[in-house]
């Protein structure tokens, strides 16, 4: 039987878009851009908005900050409490043209020391989880210079 494929956070990201993105949303009366999305009022105090669009986030950004995880993580992430411990990375990611920082893993195989603040990463597509039914689908910031090139 084939498994579906299924975003750990559904409407956070299009797993099937060729132009793979994070989704936000922004506020039709102050232009505030929020992530995660906020589908019901602007999360700006100084306005009062109601009215939101989504909106494909920047796919490439800079890091902020960044540190490497040494235990196992609350859900949504999910980890066979059996098998040993991996560390992971999580990445701190500055948006210019948002103005905003969003968090994420870095890519598999990329650790603190091939990270620096300032570098550029991009957004790619992973697989957080996989169970008999389902692949679990989530996204992970790569740093630029370990990206595919891009096609001309």
């Amino acid at each position: 039987m084939p498994r579906t494929r299924k975003p750990v956070v559904p409407g956070w990201f299009d797993q099937d878009a060729a132009d793979f993105r994070l989704l936000g949303t922004r506020c039709r009366a102050c232009g505030s851009v929020f992530f995660p999305r906020e589908d019901s009022f602007c999360r700006n105090p100084g306005c009062a908005g109601d009215e939101l669009d989504e909106v494909p986030l920047s796919r490439r950004g800079t890091v902020w900050s960044y540190t490497d995880g040494r235990y196992r993580p609350p859900a949504p992430y999910v980890s066979d409490p059996d098998a040993p411990w991996q560390p992971y990375t999580l990445v701190a990611v500055e948006l210019a043209a948002e103005r905003m920082v969003v968090l994420g893993q870095a890519a598999p195989g990329v650790t603190v020391d091939g990270l620096t603040v300032g570098a550029e990463v991009e957004l790619v597509p992973g697989v957080l989880h996989e169970d008999a039914e389902h692949i679990w689908t989530t996204w992970y910031w790569q740093p630029v210079a370990a990206a595919a090139p891009e096609a001309s």
